[in-house]
């Protein structure tokens, strides 16, 4: 326990931190044309600033005390079996790959479950996505199945989910892209039918729902990431929702080295037994916390991003809210632009958590020349990520499989981009925003019918 003369340090110092916040972090007003409207940023107050210091007072280095609470914060707002905190996204998504891949699973799932996934096995995913969604599938030798992509939603296109499948054929792995739902209850039936894994990418998601159920809570497991452009952030940072009961021991075990002890740091005879286990061909009671079950990393992020993180999570329905005003706005206001552009299209089951507004400019528009103008009103604008992920050059050799045509991937990659809806972003900024992309699109129109 901190002596009486190290707590009052202590608040002393947190005082001078809600201080230093208030002098150092205070808005600055937005100009017209001058301020950079960024796509995503972080927002936050005094708090994330207290619980850091606070953290980093107690010099817990490792994961610890603030990662445990964030991640039982976490499962209960999923209501899932567990919740894995991880250092990114990208984590995240190797995480439930590996996972899948496990020989640990064949005792695990027993014959009646769904088989572990094994070299050469395909996973079903879209043709646009983010390079470390495909990654972890090419990583571990699984084959990656492309099907294309609807304009509007931007999202692996249901209906040809079914028509994909192959003998081969373990897994789905679904996007939520841009923070707009799939429709799950198509995905979801599909996968059950043909006894496939389903993974969710819910990193641009966080908040979303669909039919009233939140996404991250239809697949087996899903992922999602903490990155500053994302909902809520801890600089660098992660998570697994875990739905599947059987898996949450193999997800820990892969994040943790690969260990097969469960013990908490600084713990060490959690299971009773240290020195009584008998597993692969090692001698007799050897030392558990140092027998190895899967190949696995160190994923763990820190406790003091975990502290963080855990000063955003009360903000979360504000952020979310605060999105879908500003996706709300930017779409009535471009309505008047339809002949022109494409605007998001979002199933009525659904009521997104916008990671972004998407854009796709019709025949006769130049995108490049519409984007440009929004650059140089200081507007900030994203592709649709990596667009047709197999014209990037570090994929281009990779083993994979199309099914049908690639048309819509393509398009998505020549004619959309997408332009911020994060909190940071105000009422005035939008209709700033509104003002300038009608002007870009006008002057390319104008060009068109010459």
């Amino acid at each position: 326990m901190p002596t009486e003369h190290a707590q009052q340090l202590h608040s002393a110092i947190l005082d001078l931190v809600r201080e230093y916040h208030a002098a150092a972090h205070r808005p600055k007003p937005f100009l017209p044309g001058k301020s950079r409207i960024q796509y995503s940023g972080r927002v936050y107050d005094e708090q994330e600033l207290l619980n850091a210091v606070s953290a980093s007072l107690d010099f817990w280095l490792t994961l610890g005390p603030y990662g445990e609470k964030f991640e039982t914060t976490m499962q209960n707002f999923f209501r899932s079996r567990d919740f894995v905190l991880v250092n990114s996204g990208s984590s995240a998504n190797l995480l439930m790959v590996a996972t899948l891949c496990s020989p640990e699973l064949d005792q695990l799932l027993g014959e009646a479950g769904k088989p572990r996934l094994r070299p050469g096995d395909e996973i079903i995913t879209p043709a646009v996505t983010f390079p470390t969604t495909l990654t972890p599938i090419v990583q571990n030798r699984l084959v990656p199945v492309f099907v294309d992509c609807e304009v509007g939603t931007y999202n692996l296109n249901p209906r040809l989910i079914e028509d994909a499948i192959g003998p081969r054929t373990r897994a789905i792995l679904f996007p939520h892209t841009l923070g707009n739902p799939g429709a799950m209850d198509t995905v979801t039936e599909i996968a059950r039918r043909h006894n496939l894994w389903l993974l969710e990418d819910n990193c641009d998601a966080l908040g979303a729902t669909f039919d009233g159920k939140l996404t991250g809570t239809f697949g087996d497991m899903a992922s999602l990431s903490f990155y500053p452009a994302h909902h809520m952030t801890m600089g660098e940072g992660g998570g697994v929702v875990i739905n599947h009961p059987r898996l949450k021991k193999t997800a820990r075990s892969i994040r943790d080295w690969g260990r097969d002890c469960w013990c908490d740091p600084g713990k060490n005879d959690t299971c009773g037994k240290r020195f009584c286990w008998e597993l692969g061909d090692l001698p007799s009671g050897y030392d558990h916390k140092y027998i190895y079950s899967n190949l696995g990393y160190n994923l763990k992020p820190t406790d003091l991003q975990a502290a963080i993180g855990l000063a955003q999570i009360g903000k979360l329905p504000g952020f979310v809210e605060a999105r879908r005003r500003n996706f709300r706005l930017l779409l009535e206001g471009l309505q008047p632009l339809a002949e022109h552009i494409i605007l998001p299209t979002i199933d009525p089951r659904a009521n997104p958590s916008p990671f972004g507004f998407p854009i796709t400019v019709r025949e006769g528009i130049d995108r490049k020349a519409v984007t440009g103008k929004l650059e140089a009103a200081q507007i900030e604008t994203r592709m649709v990520f990596c667009g047709n992920i197999l014209r990037q050059p570090g994929f281009t050799g990779i083993r994979h499989r199309i099914h049908g045509s690639l048309a819509e991937s393509d398009r998505i990659m020549h004619n959309t981009f997408f332009v911020g809806v994060y909190p940071g972003i105000t009422s005035e900024m939008i209709d700033y925003m509104i003002e300038t992309i009608t002007a870009a699109i006008a002057r390319q129109a104008v060009f068109a019918i010459r």
